[in-house]
Protein backbone atom coordinates (compact mmCIF):
# COMPACT_ATOMS: atom_id res chain seq x y z
CA UNK A 1 0.00 0.00 0.00
CA UNK A 2 1.03 3.71 -1.04
CA UNK A 3 1.51 6.07 1.99
CA UNK A 4 0.41 9.88 1.62
CA UNK A 5 3.87 11.06 0.20
CA UNK A 6 3.70 8.52 -2.28
CA UNK A 7 0.33 9.05 -3.78
CA UNK A 8 1.39 13.14 -3.31
CA UNK A 9 4.09 12.42 -5.73
CA UNK A 10 1.86 10.15 -8.32
CA UNK A 11 -0.92 12.96 -8.44
CA UNK A 12 1.68 15.72 -8.64
CA UNK A 13 3.55 14.12 -11.79
CA UNK A 14 -0.34 13.71 -13.08
CA UNK A 15 -0.79 17.77 -13.32
CA UNK A 16 2.95 17.94 -14.15
CA UNK A 17 2.66 15.48 -17.21
CA UNK A 18 -1.26 17.23 -18.45
CA UNK A 19 0.60 20.41 -18.25
CA UNK A 20 3.54 19.16 -20.25
CA UNK A 21 0.78 17.81 -22.73
CA UNK A 22 -0.83 21.77 -23.29
CA UNK A 23 3.48 22.67 -23.22
CA UNK A 24 3.83 20.71 -26.38
CA UNK A 25 0.70 21.49 -28.18
CA UNK A 26 1.22 25.24 -27.86
CA UNK A 27 4.78 25.22 -29.41
CA UNK A 28 3.33 22.98 -31.91
CA UNK A 29 0.89 25.58 -32.87
CA UNK A 30 2.64 28.61 -32.14
CA UNK A 31 5.69 27.06 -34.74
CA UNK A 32 3.39 26.33 -37.39
CA UNK A 33 0.99 29.79 -37.06
CA UNK A 34 -1.87 28.15 -34.93
CA UNK A 35 -4.83 30.05 -33.83
CA UNK A 36 -3.59 32.66 -31.42
CA UNK A 37 -6.54 32.03 -29.02
CA UNK A 38 -6.57 28.47 -28.27
CA UNK A 39 -2.38 29.49 -27.53
CA UNK A 40 -3.68 31.71 -25.36
CA UNK A 41 -5.72 29.00 -23.27
CA UNK A 42 -3.19 26.71 -23.60
CA UNK A 43 -0.55 28.81 -21.73
CA UNK A 44 -3.34 29.76 -19.30
CA UNK A 45 -4.00 25.86 -18.92
CA UNK A 46 -0.08 25.17 -18.27
CA UNK A 47 0.05 28.14 -15.70
CA UNK A 48 -3.20 26.63 -14.07
CA UNK A 49 -1.71 22.86 -13.95
CA UNK A 50 1.72 23.79 -12.07
CA UNK A 51 -0.01 25.93 -9.79
CA UNK A 52 -2.38 22.76 -8.93
CA UNK A 53 1.07 20.44 -8.85
CA UNK A 54 2.68 22.63 -6.13
CA UNK A 55 -0.74 22.95 -3.97
CA UNK A 56 -1.01 18.66 -4.70
CA UNK A 57 2.79 17.72 -4.28
CA UNK A 58 2.19 20.33 -0.65
CA UNK A 59 -0.90 18.26 -0.01
CA UNK A 60 -2.56 21.07 -0.11
CA UNK A 61 -6.56 21.01 -0.87
CA UNK A 62 -8.38 23.95 -3.33
CA UNK A 63 -11.53 24.25 -5.22
CA UNK A 64 -12.01 23.41 -8.91
CA UNK A 65 -11.32 26.90 -10.29
CA UNK A 66 -9.46 28.40 -12.68
CA UNK A 67 -8.53 31.59 -11.57
CA UNK A 68 -4.49 31.67 -11.59
CA UNK A 69 -4.80 34.80 -9.46
CA UNK A 70 -6.84 32.99 -6.58
CA UNK A 71 -4.61 29.60 -7.01
CA UNK A 72 -1.74 31.70 -6.29
CA UNK A 73 -2.86 33.10 -2.88
CA UNK A 74 -3.72 29.65 -2.20
CA UNK A 75 0.46 29.03 -2.94
CA UNK A 76 1.30 32.07 -1.43
CA UNK A 77 -0.10 30.36 1.98
CA UNK A 78 2.69 27.69 1.51
CA UNK A 79 5.78 29.96 0.11
CA UNK A 80 5.23 33.56 0.01
CA UNK A 81 7.43 34.20 -3.01
CA UNK A 82 4.81 32.98 -5.41
CA UNK A 83 3.41 36.52 -4.77
CA UNK A 84 6.31 37.45 -7.15
CA UNK A 85 4.06 35.82 -10.36
CA UNK A 86 1.01 37.83 -9.85
CA UNK A 87 1.67 39.66 -13.01
CA UNK A 88 1.91 36.45 -15.06
CA UNK A 89 -1.30 35.11 -12.93
CA UNK A 90 -3.27 38.30 -13.75
CA UNK A 91 -2.17 38.62 -17.35
CA UNK A 92 -2.96 34.73 -17.72
CA UNK A 93 -6.13 34.45 -16.32
CA UNK A 94 -7.67 36.64 -18.58
CA UNK A 95 -7.60 33.82 -21.60
CA UNK A 96 -9.42 31.12 -19.37
CA UNK A 97 -12.59 32.47 -20.44
CA UNK A 98 -11.63 35.06 -23.42
CA UNK A 99 -10.96 32.07 -25.55
CA UNK A 100 -13.33 29.25 -25.03
CA UNK A 101 -16.80 31.18 -25.51
CA UNK A 102 -17.90 33.51 -28.65
CA UNK A 103 -19.45 36.68 -27.86
CA UNK A 104 -17.60 40.23 -27.31
CA UNK A 105 -14.54 39.08 -26.27
CA UNK A 106 -11.15 39.91 -28.68
CA UNK A 107 -9.33 37.95 -30.83
CA UNK A 108 -5.62 37.42 -30.09
CA UNK A 109 -2.87 37.73 -32.42
CA UNK A 110 0.35 35.41 -32.12
CA UNK A 111 2.20 37.98 -30.35
CA UNK A 112 -0.16 38.29 -27.18
CA UNK A 113 -0.14 34.89 -27.60
CA UNK A 114 3.56 33.95 -27.78
CA UNK A 115 3.60 36.77 -24.56
CA UNK A 116 1.37 34.28 -22.45
CA UNK A 117 3.29 31.00 -23.53
CA UNK A 118 6.62 32.87 -22.15
CA UNK A 119 4.63 33.65 -18.82
CA UNK A 120 3.42 30.58 -18.50
CA UNK A 121 7.03 28.96 -19.08
CA UNK A 122 8.12 31.44 -16.54
CA UNK A 123 5.13 29.91 -13.77
CA UNK A 124 6.43 26.55 -14.85
CA UNK A 125 10.07 27.22 -13.88
CA UNK A 126 9.32 28.64 -10.79
CA UNK A 127 7.35 25.30 -9.21
CA UNK A 128 9.53 22.78 -11.16
CA UNK A 129 12.37 24.74 -8.68
CA UNK A 130 10.07 24.04 -5.67
CA UNK A 131 8.74 20.64 -6.69
CA UNK A 132 10.85 17.26 -6.18
CA UNK A 133 9.84 14.50 -7.92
Amino acid sequence: MKNQNETLKILTKEWVLKAQEDERSAEILIKEGGSPNTICFLAQQIAEKYLKAFLVFNNQEFPKIHDLERLLKFCEKIERSFNKLQEEARFLSSFYIATRYPGEFPNFDLKTAKEAFEKAKKIKSFVLKRIKL
